[in-house]
């Protein structure tokens, strides 16, 4: 693939983002037809929205994602000849990818033909397809769905006649019509039925556990979700004011706050201007959210899969040392050029729509510094949450409201811009210490990939030794022992500089005592970035976690706890998950609650992002509805879809109590929470059980 177009799909990933209900534009029906000698004919419909389309399954390399339709049966098919495609084909040449496209819009029939391989026998024949959708202005994450129909008897010739007859029909409907009214498949001569896996048959749910109605009202009132999107407001506020001192941006200010000021006859007009380009700031950041919430509304599990996924997290690894590389000014990270010139030729509208423009303007040239930053608050929301669309845009709002704020304040007060310190060479320090940032947050991401992949390769202290470099190289870089190829060769080491060299010596000191061992784990505050304390040089397999080997499975579980005569306390885990670890390294180990996770309960750690893959015949599908079905192939998937049916959450932490009997005690809690609320929500539950068992 071309560079640009690497460029262009990156940008895409970082920057895709309305509501959470968003449906499917693209909806499918599956049918079976049967042809003469035999043959049948396995039809996938798709019905798509107006404005809508999907590509076709004949694209060139590297220019989209094709649609792609699979069958297979456990009975045995012979396919005859490939996919056919009959729709509204649309066939033109996309800049994007620099190659010639062909997409379907309104409906398109997706045609395999095959052959049973035993006809007197009942077949079941899955059909699987891939497939993305997309309209003039965003693509929304690339999507599989499959469906089942089982053929149950032989059909008539006549039948066999009658279905051809009203297949072709469809197909010169859907060729011949511009604007297509919706068209029914005809009605399935062969004795049709949908295969549905109700997760009541594979064991996944368990009436019993009706967290709804627990045994007791006592402890912690039920939690709503607590994510705190107010740190993320902050964190992408302080983020843009950081992005206001780089080089790509600093100079723009006075330049710009000029313009409005100095621009106008009108003064007061050009304040208000200034006003309302702030305004337009704060509101393309916010929309660059958006297509997250569109990418949710679909695959409303996509960005856990992200967050668990060994890849992707190695991708992030990557991209992030790749920032760091541009912000030690080796090379820039900017977008395609003529996105800036045709947002600046909008420029010459005027009015309203022309001070829109220059706002975009500003936000595509300062990209090569703005998209490092941002891309690290997609990042943390990515993988370190459940709720990633709203975080987002909490942080993306904060990051745009720091420059509104600025220019709409200096709008207000020009004179102030006297006081704004002269660019110079301190701008390029403020990338460069960024560029150190990155590599220390990058780390965290091969972590998660190690943790998740179970290779266990990069160890606590290994992590702990590799920060401490880091801060080194900052530390001698703000001293002025190492240069950087923008910096200046004469230039002087100031104040700030040498503070900051401080914090950071401070900052190596306080990551050394991690590396002395002790009976309780220390550097708290960079718990959930360390690798968990069992993941260590120091640590033994017999130790367990804080001495305690959970079980992994609840079955098991509860057959320990019917045994033992213990309520079974389940822990809803996951090997990529920050607040995870903050409460077993920070909360668990407290001296007033390990003795009661030791003593008084049978811990249960169910992994939901564990991607060792199941044995073949505890592999299912669940029928999420709509004709999509959920493939449980992995232990993760079948922890995090028992977590779904059982409880209605997927956060983790996630914590409940659970009586030998398979009964909720009391009700369950989520999240991060202060010791003392973990204590009483488990008194609350053990001393009912005590009471009553």
């Amino acid at each position: 693939m071309k560079f640009k177009n690497w460029l262009v799909l990156i940008i895409l990933f970082f920057f895709q983002g309305i509501s959470a209900q968003i449906k499917d534009p693209v909806k499918f029906k599956y049918n079976i037809n049967p042809l003469p000698n035999g043959v049948y004919e396995a039809v996938l419909t798709a019905t798509i929205e107006k404005n809508w389309h999907i590509y076709s399954k004949d694209l060139p390399p590297d220019s989209g994602i094709p649609t792609e339709m699979k069958l297979s049966s456990k009975e045995g098919i012979q396919l005859i000849g490939g996919v056919v495609e009959v729709g509204k084909k649309h066939d033109e040449f996309s800049e994007a990818f620099g190659a010639q496209i062909v997409y379907f819009s309104d409906l398109v029939l997706f045609k395999q033909k095959f052959k049973l391989k035993n006809p007197a026998k009942p077949a079941t024949v899955a059909a699987e397809i891939t497939y993305q959708t997309c309209n003039d202005r965003v693509c929304l994450a690339p999507n599989t769905l499959e469906f089942e129909q089982k053929i149950s008897a032989t059909t008539t010739q006549n039948a066999v006649a009658e279905n051809i007859t009203e297949t072709e029909k469809i197909s010169e409907n859907a060729v011949a019509k511009d604007s297509i009214i919706e068209i029914t498949a005809p009605e399935n001569k062969v004795a049709t039925s949908a295969s549905t896996v109700a997760p009541e048959q594979k064991g996944l749910k368990v009436s019993s556990l009706d967290f709804q109605n627990p045994l007791t009202d006592c402890g912690m009132e039920k939690q709503e979700n607590n994510e705190n999107f107010w740190t993320y407001l902050l964190l992408g506020f302080f983020g843009g004011l950081i992005a206001l001192l780089t080089p790509c941006v600093f100079p723009m200010i006075p330049l710009t706050v000029s313009f409005f000021t100095k621009g106008s006859k009108d003064q007061a007009k050009g304040k208000r201007d200034a006003f309302i380009y702030g305004f337009f700031i704060l509101l393309i950041f916010v929309l660059l959210s958006v297509p997250f919430h569109i990418i949710d509304g679909i695959a409303g599990n996509i960005f856990n899969q992200i967050s668990t996924s060994v890849w992707l997290n190695v991708t992030f690894f990557l991209i992030f040392i790749f920032f760091a590389g541009s912000f030690f000014g080796y090379y820039d990270i900017t977008l395609p050029s003529s996105i800036a010139n045709k947002s600046s030729k909008a420029e010459d509208a005027g009015g309203i729509i022309g001070i829109f423009f220059m706002a975009l303007t500003l936000v595509i040239v300062s990209f090569s510094c703005t998209g490092p930053i941002l891309g690290s608050l997609l990042g943390s929301a990515v993988t370190g949450s459940a709720n990633v669309p709203m975080l987002l845009t909490f942080a993306l709002a904060g990051f745009g409201l720091s420059w509104a704020i600025v220019f709409g304040l200096l709008a207000l007060f020009p004179q102030a811009l006297q006081s704004l310190p002269k660019s110079g060479g301190w701008m390029n320090t403020v990338k460069v210490v960024l560029g150190f940032i990155e590599l220390g947050l990058a780390l965290k991401f091969l972590s998660k990939a190690d943790l998740v992949s179970k290779t266990f390769f990069l160890k606590r202290e290994l992590f702990i030794v590799l920060w401490i470099l880091i801060t080194i190289g900052l530390v001698l870089y703000l001293f002025g022992k190492i240069k950087f190829p923008h910096d200046d060769k004469k230039q002087k080491i100031s104040l700030t500089r040498k503070i900051f060299g401080l914090l950071g010596i401070g900052f190596i000191i306080y990551l050394i005592q991690g590396l002395i061992p002790g009976e309780r784990p220390k550097l708290q505050m960079l718990s959930g970035i360390l690798p968990p304390i069992n993941v260590s040089y120091l640590h033994k397999e017999e130790d367990g976690i804080l001495g305690m080997h959970p079980e992994h499975d609840y079955f098991k579980a509860i057959e320990l706890a019917k045994k033992e005569n213990k309520p079974v306390l389940i822990d809803f885990t996951g090997y990529g998950c920050e607040n995870c670890r903050k409460m077993e390294e920070f909360v668990w180990s407290e001296p007033d609650i390990l003795p009661i996770l030791q003593n008084d309960v049978v811990l249960a750690s169910l992994y939901v992002d564990d991607k060792e893959e199941l044995p073949e015949n505890e592999q299912t599908k669940i029928d999420m509805g709509n004709g999509q079905m959920k493939k449980i192939k992995t232990i993760g998937d079948k922890w995090s879809m028992f977590q779904q049916v059982n409880f209605n959450n997927n956060s983790q932490p996630h914590y409940v109590l659970v009586s030998p009997e398979g009964k909720v005690i009391n009700t369950p809690v989520s999240g991060y929470m202060p010791k003392e609320d973990f204590k009483n929500f488990l008194n609350c539950g053990i001393e009912f059980f005590k009471k009553n068992k």
